[in-house]
C-alpha cells in the first residue's frame, strides 16, 4: 500500500492543479485590473474565479471520470461540490458584505483596539460559475 500511491491519485491532482490555476489567475487578474502585483492573492479568499468551486468541481469530475459517473463516490463528491458553491456565493458572500459595513462603522466611530474585518470572503455567482467551468475542464483533462 504505502504513502507513495498518493502520487498516482488523479482526482487529488486534478483538484490541486485546478486550485493552483484559479489562485494563480487571481494574481494575474489583479495585476491587469488594478495595475499592481499582489502575491497574497495566491492564498486569499474571494475574487475571480472561485478556487473553492474549481477545486471541488475538478475533484468531482475527476472522480466521475475514473470511478464512473454512475458511482456513489461521484454522487457524494458532486453533492459536496454543490454545498461548497452555495456556501461561496451565499453565506460567505453575505458575511463579506456584513464585514464591509462593520468596517465602515469602526472607521466612522473610531472604535479603539478593533481590527478591520476581512471583507473579501465570498464570491459572486459569476465567479462561482467560472470556477466551476475551470474545475470541470481540469477534471476532464487530468
Amino acid at each position: 500500500m504505502g504513502f507513495s500511491k498518493i502520487a498516482y491519485n488523479m482526482p487529488l491532482w486534478a483538484a490541486i492543479i485546478s486550485w493552483a490555476i484559479a489562485q494563480g489567475s487571481k494574481i494575474i487578474l489583479t495585476f491587469i485590473t488594478e495595475k499592481r502585483f499582489d502575491a497574497t492573492r495566491i492564498v486569499g479568499t474571494g475574487g475571480m474565479p472561485s478556487s473553492h468551486t474549481s477545486l471541488v468541481m475538478a475533484l468531482a469530475i475527476s472522480i466521475g471520470k475514473y470511478n464512473g459517473f454512475d458511482s456513489p463516490l461521484f454522487a457524494v463528491a458532486l453533492i459536496f461540490s454543490f454545498v461548497v458553491m452555495y456556501d461561496a456565493a451565499g453565506i460567505r458572500r453575505a458575511a463579506g458584505k456584513q464585514a464591509e459595513i462593520i468596517n465602515m462603522l469602526i472607521i466612522k466611530h473610531q472604535v479603539p483596539d478593533m481590527e478591520k474585518l476581512k471583507e473579501l470572503l465570498g464570491h459572486t455567482p459569476l465567479e462561482v460559475f467560472v470556477g466551476g467551468i475551470l474545475g470541470i475542464a481540469v477534471g476532464l483533462l487530468v
